[in-house]
């Protein structure tokens, strides 16, 4: 049987720290709990599970803390825990039969993550796989019997395992804050970081947010270092903000380069606000067509889903009083649609992807 250290970094937790850690009887073999600066009784909570708890000043830096907690680990094992996650008792069992069958060769077990979409909205799917437990300690070893060559890709296991993220709100202001504060110190922007940064502007992000980050993807459109996908999440951040800002030159040229690629769904609804704004609600009509059904986002799942089916019913609504008096017939089929498509909104869902 694997021994298994659960690592946490917390800070004013007192209403979910408990909750969590009770879930995890039975699994942990030792708690490591590391506090960036509670003000509540998050401590006093963890003392009740653990006499392993330390302080970790806050650097603006997630992985810094993350990486102090691993480093006062000791089992074979660790597991990557957060105060708003629960393993239920049928999650529990399948934990601890994974601590007993789990073969040395794994280094890492992914596991089912389920984002309770009604506490919190940042993701752009109800499941995910995702990396929890880690081996502690990793043995190279050497492959192949001519031109051998040490296994640098680890051995991962995807597990039935379903933990449950039970979040109270969204974290998106203050990631977004911790984001730009990363990219304007000098830090490397990776390509991750790239990547989250455009979701949460348009998952969560307003005006303000888009016009704050301008500059940072503006600098990706000027980097010829950076890929192919980066740029065009670069594209649709400033499509946006170039939108709002009505700077129509700079809007369409970056619409128009995208058209001659593949186009994306993030794209084709920023033309269709564009035409929507101008009171040229055929034209709309199309774009959003295109968003929900020609194109696929890159981005911002919500951009082919129930977004443009919004817009193509506030297109509809329009264009039946449009002809409410001119063309009865038309009227009413635009009207039957509208209706149509705010239906179809309505029963859309957030795909319950794994990936």
């Amino acid at each position: 049987m694997i021994t298994i250290s659960v690592c946490m970094i917390v800070k004013n937790e007192e209403h979910r720290l408990g909750r969590c850690l009770d879930s995890l009887t039975g699994i942990a073999d030792e708690i490591i709990i590391v506090d960036t600066g509670s003000m509540d009784d998050t401590k006093d909570i963890a003392a009740k599970y653990t006499d392993k708890i330390y302080d970790f000043k806050w650097v603006d830096d997630f992985s810094a803390a993350r990486n102090f907690a691993f480093s006062k680990a000791g089992c074979e094992y660790i597991y990557s825990a957060d105060a708003d996650e629960i393993i239920d008792e049928t999650n529990q069992a399948r934990f601890k039969q994974i601590k007993e069958i789990l073969l040395p060769e794994i280094d890492i077990v992914q596991m089912k993550y389920l984002n309770m979409m009604e506490n919190n909205t940042t993701y752009n799917f109800k499941m995910e796989l995702r990396p929890k437990l880690y081996k502690r300690l990793r043995t190279f070893t050497w492959t192949d019997p001519i031109h051998e060559t040490v296994i640098l890709d680890p051995v991962i296991y995807d597990s039935d395992i379903e933990i449950q993220h039970m979040a109270e709100g969204n974290h998106s202001k203050r990631d977004m804050k911790a984001l730009l504060k990363c990219f304007d110190s000098g830090k490397p922007f990776s390509k991750k970081l790239h990547s989250m940064y455009a979701k949460e502007l348009f998952i969560a992000g307003d005006d303000n947010d888009f016009e704050a980050a301008r500059h940072v993807f503006e600098d990706t459109i000027k980097d010829s270092f950076r890929s192919a996908d980066e740029y065009k999440e670069a594209a649709c951040v400033l499509a946006r903000c170039y939108r709002l800002n009505g700077d129509i030159d700079g809007f369409f040229k970056l619409c128009l380069k995208d058209m001659v690629t593949t186009p994306c769904s993030e794209i084709c609804m920023e033309l269709g606000y564009y035409f929507f704004d101008k009171e040229d609600y055929e034209e709309a009509h199309v774009w959003f067509e295109n968003a929900h059904s020609e194109t696929e986002s890159i981005i911002y799942i919500r951009s082919s889903g129930d977004l443009p089916l919004i817009g193509l019913a506030k297109c509809c609504t329009k264009l039946a009083a449009k002809y409410e008096n001119t063309d009865k017939y038309l009227s009413q089929m635009y009207m039957k649609e509208a209706q149509k498509n705010a239906e179809a909104a309505d029963a859309w869902q957030l795909p319950a992807n794994i990936g």
